[in-house]
């Protein structure tokens, strides 16, 4: 797949403020300071497109991008970042599973994981809960131009082992650099297939 045409659409507070219509959204979320924007900008070949910020926890949104008027990338709030605020990291908690667990919109999340570290206990956990819930998911591994192409291998499968004291099943796991552009066509396919399947999420609403 090949975009053609990114544009900033909105930024919400709550789900009740995501774009009506019914084009799909194909979310990214992480740990913050995980690389978001950079991968979205990358993604889309527009540099400025999604605020890099050297500060984490800066995105404290949901920022919905129109991807050539046919779906939304949506970037959310990153998650764990210990420096904020008790009643700030609440609130960022609720816009995330609101968003998460309730947004009909959303037909599939990237977790995104900075491929440099062991397995973080809080995306093992946000991971879980996602599997709990029924969220159709993958993971994307990020700055892998920090490291050499073996110890990525070797960090992905320690992630994957991680996984596999509670999973039977492990979902999707793709690599990336946003400064090499590594992994852009495999993900860029990969949503691609997303995109023709069914919204799970919004048939189990109807269902209900």
């Amino acid at each position: 797949m090949q975009i053609h045409k990114a544009e900033f659409r909105c930024s919400s507070e709550r789900i009740s403020q995501v774009p009506k219509d019914d084009l799909p959204d194909i979310a990214f979320i992480g740990r913050s300071n995980v690389g978001k924007s950079s991968l979205i900008n990358m993604l889309t070949g527009r540099t400025g497109l999604a605020k890099v910020s050297g500060t984490p926890g800066k995105t404290r949104l949901i920022n919905h991008f129109r991807i050539d008027d046919r779906w939304y990338l949506v970037d959310l709030p990153g998650y764990g970042y210990a420096r904020t605020s008790k009643s700030m990291r609440g609130d960022f908690a609720k816009i995330i599973t609101d968003y998460v667990l309730r947004c009909e919109k959303m037909h599939y999340l990237f977790v995104l994981v900075d491929v440099r570290l062991e397995p973080q206990k809080i995306d093992l956990r946000f991971i879980e809960m996602l599997g709990e819930n029924g969220i159709p998911f993958g993971i994307v591994f990020t700055k892998a131009d920090k490291l050499s192409a073996t110890q990525a291998r070797r960090s992905m499968e320690r992630f994957a082992t991680a996984l596999r004291e509670q999973w039977e099943e492990l979902p999707p796991m793709l690599l990336t650099s946003s400064e090499r552009s590594t992994g852009r066509e495999e993900l860029l396919d990969f949503i691609a297939s997303c995109l023709e399947k069914p919204n799970t999420l919004r048939e189990a609403a109807t269902e209900d």
